[in-house]
């Protein structure tokens, strides 16, 4: 999927990132939203991670350089995400 431009926060619910892929320039902090009630979930990327899975509250991590970040849930198979970060 196309990155979304102007998003800073995305939901984990339904075991699916919502909305999948994102674009931020550098220094945005992106949000995550753990929505899915019972369902407990995560956020991974490479060399960052939300913790333990979680099913309510939220995770923040800012993307300080340009470059493409995916990211999944441990926990679910095929729940997986991107952060398009763009130049400042």
């Amino acid at each position: 999927a196309a990155p979304v431009a102007g998003v800073t926060r995305v939901a984990a619910k339904d075991t699916k990132f919502t909305p999948p892929a994102i674009q931020v320039p550098a220094g945005t902090t992106v949000t995550w939203a753990f929505e899915d009630g019972l369902v407990p979930h995560d956020v991974t990327g490479d060399g960052w991670r939300s913790g333990d899975p979680q099913r309510r509250g939220t995770f923040a991590h800012t993307f300080d350089r340009p470059g493409t970040y995916p990211y999944r849930c441990t926990v679910h198979d095929g729940m997986n995400g991107r952060v398009v970060v763009t130049g400042a």
